[in-house]
C-alpha cells in the first residue's frame, strides 16, 4: 500500500505531457549510409514514424562520406545542425548514430528500449507557444523564450537505398522521413508573430519548429499537411 501511495504521488507531481497531434515529440535521427552502426537505429526509429504524437527526422551527415561511400542524402547544413547539437547538449564531439529528443536529451536509437525511455524523458511539457500555419504563413503565438523558426522538408516515403562500397556495401538499406530542406524563416522573441511559408514541393511533407538557437530545446513543433 505504500508504495501504491508514492507512485500515486509522484505521477500526481510529475509535468503535464505535451506530445499529441498538435504537439509532437521531434525525433531527429543524425546517421549516414557509410555508418555500419548506423542500420540498427534507422530500423528502430523508423518503427516510431507513423505515430501521430511524434515527429521523426532523418538527417543525413557527411563526415563518413570520405571513407568509400558517399552518402546520396547528406547536406552540410545537417552536419552544422548536429554540431550545433554537440554544443547545446554539452559534448565533446559528434558521432552516429545520434538520436536528438526535443533537442533536449540524446541517445544512440541502437537498443528500442533506450529509445523509448529518451522519447518519454525528453518530453517537452506544456509551455511551449501556439503555432498554426496558413497556405501563405506560419505564425507564432507569444509565449515564453526565444526561438529561430525552422520549416523542415522531408520525404515521408520509404528509399530503399543500394550501397555499393564501404562499410555497408552489398546492403539495400530502407530510408524513411528523410530530410531534403531546412529553412530558417526568421527568430521568434516571444511575442505573436508571422513568416512568409515558402511555397510547397511536391511530394514532400513539411513541420515547423521553434527551437532555442544554437542546437537548443525544441519549444514546439507542428507537423503540416
Amino acid at each position: 500500500m505504500r508504495f501504491a501511495l508514492l507512485a500515486l504521488a509522484a505521477s500526481l507531481a510529475a509535468p503535464a505531457l505535451a506530445a499529441d497531434v498538435a504537439h509532437p515529440t521531434v525525433i531527429e535521427l543524425f546517421q549516414s549510409q557509410g555508418c555500419s552502426s548506423c542500420p540498427p537505429a534507422n530500423a528502430n526509429v523508423m518503427a516510431l514514424a507513423d505515430r501521430p504524437d511524434l515527429l521523426v527526422l532523418s538527417f543525413g551527415v557527411t563526415y563518413w562520406d570520405q571513407l568509400g561511400w558517399k552518402d546520396r542524402f547528406a547536406r552540410p547544413e545537417f552536419t552544422r545542425r548536429q554540431y550545433d547539437y554537440k554544443d547545446g547538449l554539452r559534448h565533446d564531439n559528434v558521432w552516429t548514430p545520434q538520436t536528438v529528443i526535443n533537442g533536449r536529451v540524446d541517445v544512440t536509437g541502437v537498443r528500442a528500449a533506450e529509445l523509448a525511455q529518451a522519447v518519454k524523458a525528453g518530453d517537452r511539457g506544456t509551455a511551449g507557444p501556439a503555432v498554426s500555419a496558413t497556405n501563405a504563413r506560419i505564425e507564432v503565438a507569444a509565449g515564453t523564450g526565444v526561438g529561430d523558426v525552422w520549416l523542415v522538408r522531408y520525404n515521408p516515403n520509404i528509399v530503399q537505398v543500394p550501397i555499393k562500397a564501404g562499410e555497408n556495401g552489398g546492403r539495400t538499406l530502407p530510408h524513411r522521413n528523410v530530410v531534403t530542406g531546412l529553412v530558417r524563416l526568421g527568430l521568434w522573441s516571444g511575442s505573436a508573430a508571422g513568416f512568409a511559408r515558402p511555397a510547397p514541393v511536391a511530394g514532400l511533407s513539411e513541420a515547423v519548429l521553434v527551437q532555442r538557437p544554437g542546437g537548443g530545446a525544441v519549444l514546439a513543433a507542428l507537423r503540416l499537411k
